[in-house]
C-alpha cells in the first residue's frame, strides 16, 4: 500500500469528518473520497470522447 503525507491540521479535520460521517477509519474515508473524485474525472473524459465521436459522425456541432 502506498502512503502519502498530508499536513497534520488537515489530517485532524479529515479524522473528525470521517467520524461524523460514520466511517470506520480515516483510510476508509479518504479512499472513498479519492475513488469518487477519480470516477468523476473518468466520466468527464468518457463524455468528451462520446461528444467527439458524435461530432465526427455529424450528429452534433
Amino acid at each position: 500500500m502506498a502512503k502519502i503525507k498530508i499536513d497534520s491540521s488537515l489530517f485532524d479535520r479529515v479524522k473528525k469528518a470521517a467520524e461524523v460521517a460514520g466511517y470506520s477509519s480515516v483510510e476508509e474515508f479518504v479512499t472513498h473520497i479519492i475513488e469518487t473524485e477519480v470516477a468523476k474525472h473518468e466520466a468527464s473524459e468518457s463524455d468528451e470522447k462520446v461528444a467527439d465521436q458524435l461530432r465526427g459522425l455529424g450528429y452534433i456541432e
